[in-house]
């Protein structure tokens, strides 16, 4: 298996090429050499069936892989218990939706800590857990991977190590490793390649199994400040800030590993996605 590139959501560039609906997103990011697409549910999953039919054959006759990012008001570690297990349904409607665009992965965030101690939130988190893989195989779609990712912000639960013990909870569980997000939060802590290397090594020592190899990430520059994550940048202004992508690249060709990486740049996702594969592929070659 290789490498997956792809974005989350449509650039800019999709509308300004003449494309105008999701169905045609499959054939925008063939066009654009891509590989991977992110369906974006942030505001609530929101997909007919007759849409999601569509979008799934286009997506296979471009050799498309879909992935899904839950709502963005799940709250794995609420202390308020309503909020908290009503994200266990937003999980299962998500699961259901990427289903029917023929994909495996949903991405969520577990949320901020709030008042509560890092390990408080924690607890509830894996609780939370727990009851998603639970609903997720009642509903029959155990073949779905929940893939928790990394956050940005230093009051939300999601550093790299938070992120790998939800993973230890079901051995579907895949990280969702944003390295964006985690180069923010360090105020610039990991941009170096021996940097990045630390987040892959860690990653392999805690779930020794191929999913330290085909792991879920995201990846853009982010411009932050002393609480972390403030905007998502592109890769033509966002240098400053990082992470640069090509250690990376070059990590994931030494080690051979095969990752989905999700391009989140503001408005180049597709241009910056495209840059990312073509200097791996020069690696290769």
């Amino acid at each position: 298996m290789s490498v997956l590139f792809g974005t989350a959501g449509e650039s800019d560039s999709f509308k300004q090429m003449g494309y105008k609906n999701s169905t045609q997103i499959p054939a925008y990011l063939a066009e654009m050499n891509l590989d991977a697409f992110e369906y974006q549910c942030g505001r609530g999953v929101r997909l007919a069936e007759k849409t999601a039919a569509s979008i799934q054959k286009a997506a296979t006759l471009h050799n498309i892989v879909y992935s899904l990012h839950a709502p963005y008001y799940i709250s794995m570690s609420s202390m308020e218990e309503e909020k908290r297990l009503n994200s266990v349904e937003y999980i299962l409607q998500s699961a259901k939706a990427i289903s029917m665009l023929g994909g495996k992965r949903v991405v969520f965030h577990s949320g901020s800590c709030g008042k509560q101690s890092r390990e408080q939130a924690l607890e509830k988190a894996l609780d939370t857990m727990h009851r998603m893989v639970e609903a997720v195989d009642e509903a029959g779609l155990s073949d779905i991977i929940l893939c928790p990712e990394t956050m940005g912000k230093v009051g939300q639960l999601g550093t790299l190590d938070e992120v790998l013990e939800l993973c230890k909870v079901d051995a579907r569980i895949t990280p969702c490793i944003d390295f964006g997000h985690l180069n923010a939060r360090t105020q610039g802590g990991f941009r170096t390649k021996q940097q990045i290397a630390e987040i892959l090594d860690r990653m392999a020592d805690s779930l020794q199994d191929d999913r330290a190899s085909n792991f879920h990430a995201h990846f853009s520059m982010i411009e932050y400040t002393a609480g972390g994550e403030k905007r998502h940048l592109t890769f033509a202004d966002g240098r400053s800030f990082g992470p640069d992508f090509e250690p990376l690249m070059e990590l994931l060709y030494e080690r051979k590993l095969s990752p989905v990486i999700i391009c989140e740049s503001a408005g180049t996702q597709a241009e910056d996605a495209a840059q990312m594969k073509g200097y791996y592929t020069h690696l290769s070659r």
